[in-house]
């Protein structure tokens, strides 16, 4: 089996003894970063490097963005875009080495916080960002793995109160519908709601202004979407939900689904 995991980590510097933590604790055999807020000069590489993850590829942007792929598994990057059209680092893609897998990272704008592209210009960046995206979707012919930080909670059980949050960005009707013309340009899978149905209890993100484990207001931001012949070989998915109770955690947690090899 091949496991692959992502976390948008909130600052790898800042947080590289809970990578450490976790690659350690569940060992997959690639882990896709988001938000590492550095440049590739300033990655901590010596840590993954000792822990076998040897094979690393980083687009990263000072103090903002950036994402970075690191696998024990040989891999050859082949692709970044520039999906947002402004030169942040919020992409990069790896073709596995002799797997037939296709890995694409990526990390969707936030978009501010007002849902509305006339007065927002960021909203409008994460919009024009999934067109993009879909553009790109509807041309690929190969086995792909899509995970990382996309920003959209789709489903009315994604979140921890649709009513209340039905005008708040990252839930709003414009973005689910940007993120399902997203998900059938290419007939993706999600992986999180084929291995854990709907209703059922699904989060990934936690805002630090309120007290997580009491409240529970999650959203689904995160999430990994395979091509269909790609989905029928997951075996597992599931959310290391451990890491929001570690000290001075990321907002965010790892999800990290298996795949037969």
């Amino acid at each position: 089996m091949i496991t692959i995991a992502t976390w948008n980590i909130n600052s790898v510097r800042l947080r590289i003894d809970q990578v450490e933590r976790l690659l350690v604790t569940h060992a997959p055999d690639v882990l896709c970063l988001q938000e590492i807020k550095c440049t590739a000069d300033l990655f901590p590489r010596e840590m993954f490097e000792r822990l076998g993850y040897g094979h690393i590829t980083i687009s990263g942007q000072k103090g903002y963005h950036g994402v970075a792929t690191v696998s024990r598994l040989p891999f050859v990057e082949t692709r970044r875009h520039d999906w947002q059209a402004n030169g942040e680092a919020r992409h990069v893609g790896v073709d596995l080495t002799g797997h037939d897998l296709h890995l694409d990272n990526v990390y969707i704008p936030a978009g501010g916080d007002i849902p509305d592209r006339d007065t927002n210009a960021k909203f409008g960046q994460k919009l024009d960002f999934l067109e993009r995206m879909t553009d790109w979707s509807a041309g690929l012919d190969r086995p792909t793995l899509l995970v990382g930080d996309f920003n959209v909670a789709p489903l009315d059980c994604d979140v921890y109160d649709h009513k209340a949050l039905v005008k708040v960005v990252s839930h709003t009707p414009v973005e689910v519908a940007a993120l399902a013309r997203l998900a059938a340009a290419h007939d993706w899978v999600d992986l999180g709601r084929k291995h854990i149905p709907a209703p059922a209890r699904n989060y990934s993100w936690w805002s630090y202004r309120s007290y997580w484990r009491d409240k529970d207001q999650g959203r689904r931001l995160d999430h990994m979407w395979a091509s269909p012949a790609l989905a029928e070989r997951s075996r597992e998915h599931r959310l290391v939900e451990e890491t929001r109770r570690w000290d001075q955690p990321s907002d965010h947690i790892p999800l990290i689904t298996g795949f037969a090899a």
